[in-house]
C-alpha cells in the first residue's frame, strides 16, 4: 500500500505506508515534550495524519537505540525520531552517555535501513532553574520542527530511490 507525503511548495512523493516511532525521553520530559509537540505540528502541517505518528516513552536516552531497533524490525514504521536531553549530572561524563547513544542509533538505522532521527541534545551547561529550562524548551522546539521536516525529506529521498 503507498501513501502519500508532500512538504508545501514540493511536489508529492509516494512512499511505502508506515508509521512514524518518535521515543521521548522521561528524563526531564517537561522540557523534551516541547521538541515532540512541535514535530508532530511540523509533519500535521507538512500532510502527516497525526494517527501515523506514535509517541513512545522510554526511561532515558540511553534505553533508545535497543527501543529504535525493537520498533524497527516490527516492519511498521518508516522512520524512528529520537528526542532527549542528556546533561551533565555531575558523576559522569554527559558527552560520552550522547555520543553512545547517537553512535549506536545511526548501527540501528545502517542495520536495519530505517531512516532513524536524532533530536538528542547535550548542552555544556543546564541546570534546574527556569531560565534554562525556557531556553532548552524553545531550542527543542526549533529541533522539533527541524528534525520534521528532515524526517519528510528523507522520507520523500528514500522512496525515490526505493521505488
Amino acid at each position: 500500500m503507498k501513501t502519500e507525503l508532500s512538504t508545501k511548495g514540493d511536489t508529492t512523493v509516494s512512499a511505502e505506508a508506515g508509521r512514524i516511532a518518535l521515543l521521548q525521553s522521561r528524563w526531564h520530559a517537561d522540557v523534551v515534550q516541547e521538541c515532540t509537540k512541535s514535530f508532530i505540528a511540523t509533519m500535521v502541517a507538512n500532510g502527516i495524519s497525526q494517527s501515523r505518528i506514535d509517541v513512545v516513552e522510554v526511561p532515558g536516552a540511553f534505553e533508545m537505540p535497543l527501543h529504535a531497533k525493537l520498533l524497527s524490525k516490527t516492519g511498521h514504521y518508516s522512520a524512528i525520531v529520537a528526542a532527549a536531553l542528556v546533561i551533565d549530572g555531575g558523576i559522569y561524563r554527559h558527552e560520552f552517555v550522547a555520543q553512545t547513544v547517537i553512535n549506536a542509533l545511526m548501527l540501528v538505522q545502517l542495520e536495519t535501513t530505517i531512516p532513524i532521527f536524532s533530536a538528542v541534545l547535550t548542552p555544556h551547561h543546564f541546570h534546574e532553574v527556569d531560565e534554562h529550562k525556557a531556553f532548552f524548551r524553545a531550542h527543542l522546539a526549533t529541533k522539533g520542527e527541524e528534525v520534521g521536516k528532515a524526517c519528510i525529506d528523507t522520507l520523500k529521498s528514500v522512496a525515490r530511490i526505493t521505488q
